[in-house]
C-alpha cells in the first residue's frame, strides 16, 4: 500500500477528525472512503484534444502534435 503526505486545513481535519469518531473509523479509513467516492464519481470522465495541444497529465510535459517535415 502506498502512502501520501497531504495538506488539510485543521478546521476541515477537527470535522473529519469528528466524524471518523462517530463513524468509529481511522482518518485513513475516511480518506480512502473519499478517494473511492471521488473515482467511482469523475471514472467516467473523458479529455479531447483541441487544436495543436493535447492535454497533458501532471507529472509529464504538454504534447503537440505537430504536421510531417515537408520535403
Amino acid at each position: 500500500m502506498a502512502r501520501t503526505i497531504i495538506d488539510i486545513p485543521d478546521p476541515q481535519l477537527r470535522e473529519i477528525d469528528e466524524l471518523c469518531r462517530l463513524l468509529g473509523i481511522s482518518r485513513a479509513e475516511a480518506v480512502r472512503r473519499a478517494l473511492r467516492d471521488f473515482s467511482q464519481r469523475n471514472g467516467n470522465v473523458k479529455t479531447d484534444a483541441f487544436g495543436l495541444w493535447a492535454p497533458a497529465h501532471e507529472g509529464t510535459p504538454s504534447r503537440r502534435k505537430t504536421a510531417a517535415p515537408t520535403p
